[in-house]
């Protein structure tokens, strides 16, 4: 496809993404309005970031420091601005890099981020990532070590208003969103992240107010194509 049509292509599949979030927030009895869509655009060129902005996205994640940094630099001037949420893994080192450009952290899971998150980016809201299911090889901190980290944040001063999970890939997704709002409900935080391409209708359904999409937006992460296209 040349470029025209490639700009098409990822306004289709926002259309298609923001119909299907609407039908899951009416059936779950909820507004469409209050479900945030994260555009996650790894792997993908400017280009695909900018024509997504020309379709009305502005909320895009990213999982990789570099790779963030410099679409926020190469986009810097774009309008309407893009907002960069941190979806990734955080390595304690990497937050005074991103902290200009960050407006959502969304995986702070362990107690060593708290001093930077307080020194680098102090008024940047961030959602504790919870491993519900304590799966060895995914970030996320324990269920029961969550009350204690968004304390640490709260002293700190860091504002962190929601948690955020990734379940197993192999089983049902519904439990684990339900156990995240239940928690999330004892800790008094009201925001949820959870929900990517294949279960974000299920996670509507259980409370979702923020989706991680990827594929169903851009398509396939394109191969050896790098960030300028």
């Amino acid at each position: 496809m040349n470029e025209s049509e490639l700009a098409r292509a990822i306004c289709d599949r926002l259309a298609t993404v923001r119909a299907r979030m609407a039908a899951a927030a009416r059936d779950a009895g909820r507004a469409a309005a209050d479900v945030t869509l994260v555009a996650v655009s790894k792997e993908q060129p400017d280009r695909a970031v900018a024509d997504a902005l020309a379709c009305g996205q502005t909320a895009f994640g990213e999982n990789r420091a570099q790779e963030l940094v410099a679409k926020a630099t190469a986009l810097a001037h774009a309008q309407p601005a893009p907002a960069w949420h941190f979806v990734g893994r955080l390595q304690r080192n990497k937050v005074r890099s991103l902290a200009p450009y960050v407006a959502r952290w969304h995986s702070i899971d362990r107690i060593e981020l708290v001093p930077e998150l307080a020194r680098h980016a102090p008024a940047t809201p961030a959602f504790v990532q919870v491993n519900l299911a304590r799966e060895p090889q995914k970030g996320g901190c324990d269920p029961d070590a969550t009350a204690a980290l968004v304390e640490r944040l709260r002293d700190a001063g860091v504002p962190v208003d929601g948690l955020m999970t990734v379940p197993p890939v192999d089983r049902d997704p519904r439990p684990h969103f339900a156990a995240l709002r239940a928690l999330a409900a004892r800790l008094g935080l009201h925001q949820l992240s959870m929900g990517m391409t294949g279960d974000f209708e299920a996670a509507i359904g259980e409370g979702a107010t923020c989706i991680r999409v990827g594929s169903a937006v851009f398509g396939p992460r394109p191969s050896g194509v790098g960030l300028r296209r």
